[in-house]
């Protein structure tokens, strides 16, 4: 089997990338040609890859990559994931994660017609709920650039798979976080900073809204049901969500307590760090995932960020004893 994954070099496609080669995958990466290479969470598995360089943006370099490739599937993660980033670049955000779901769809349809397709879709499509719990059938009210460009490459998936008969799937996943999360997002923000206040390098930590409700799993449950979607006997979309509920607070509590520090001592409320709208509650529901699929989470919330903390404590002393895999 072959496998196409765009976003390979993102926290996602390293864990997929490790999953299907211990599955026997011929893995492609799609990789963005930049003056400097950034592949440190595939530096393990780099000579076991084929990097084809490409870019959502450019409509041939994907057609190239698709005719090279010659997948059996085709996992679509690569995007402007960064939601604050989505309101300084929205056309940007627009172009990448909105309108790139459709080149590759397009590249897929004209070069790999059979080849089965993953769609990263994402919970802030939701936005603005209005149900406790969010499922296939939830409304959209997008409350970002990000959600709204989420939402254009969720609808075109569903119709590239009824309009060509294209195995075509959208896995709607929540917040999954991990050690290769990157240092924008709040969760990874946050275990970085606890290291660095911990280990003397920092006495201060920068924070916005405390009170937002997030459903966080950890990425490494999440990418088994990519897979799992691929090979049913038909395309489906699913939700991939653990159906509970953490407060940034909490956050800070779980983090700061693990190295035995009282985050109140070290918290700064910065008002620009505020959204211009701001999405209050994400809670997701996966039955659908867990009857169909027999997928499920299995890292709690508090397992996952003090595992977290470990692994950027590790990382700024490179001796320490590694306690995290």
């Amino acid at each position: 089997m072959r496998a196409l994954i765009t976003g390979i070099t993102g926290q996602d496609g390293s864990y997929l990338a490790e999953f299907l080669l211990a599955k026997g995958y011929e893995v492609y990466g799609l990789v963005r040609r930049t003056s400097l290479e950034n592949y440190d969470r595939i530096a393990g598995i780099t000579g076991r890859l084929k990097l084809l360089q490409g870019d959502l943006t450019d409509q041939g370099s994907l057609e190239t990559a698709m005719q090279l490739a010659q997948p059996d599937e085709v996992y679509n993660l690569a995007a402007q994931s960064f939601v604050a980033v989505s309101w300084t670049q929205p056309v940007l955000t627009a172009d990448v994660t909105g309108v790139g779901v459709f080149r590759v769809l397009e590249a897929l349809r004209k070069h790999a017609p059979k080849a089965r397709f993953f769609q990263a879709s994402s919970s802030e499509m939701f936005g603005k709920v209005n149900c406790s719990l969010q499922n296939e059938r939830s409304s959209f009210h997008p409350r970002s650039p990000y959600g709204v460009a989420k939402v254009f490459g969720h609808h075109i998936t569903v119709n590239y798979r009824e309009s060509y008969g294209l195995f075509a799937c959208s896995g709607i996943c929540f917040n999954h976080e991990s050690p290769r999360r990157g240092c924008e997002f709040v969760t990874r923000k946050v275990t970085m900073q606890v290291a660095r206040i911990k280990s003397g390098l920092a006495d201060k930590l920068q924070m916005g809204n405390l009170d937002v409700r997030r459903d966080w799993g950890f990425a490494g449950d999440y990418v088994p049901a990519m897979w799992m979607m691929l090979q049913q006997a038909e395309p489906d979309d699913y939700v991939m969500a653990t159906g509970e509920t953490h407060t940034v607070r909490e956050l800070l509590e779980i983090a700061f307590g693990y190295v035995g520090l009282d985050w109140q001592d070290y918290v700064e409320i910065d008002p620009k760090l505020f959204r211009p709208a701001e999405v209050d509650y994400l809670c997701g529901d996966s039955r659908k995932a867990r009857e169909i699929l027999g997928w499920g989470p299995t890292v709690p919330f508090q397992e996952l960020i003090q595992m977290m903390v470990q692994a950027d404590l590790s990382r700024l002393a490179p001796n320490a004893v590694q306690s995290v895999a």
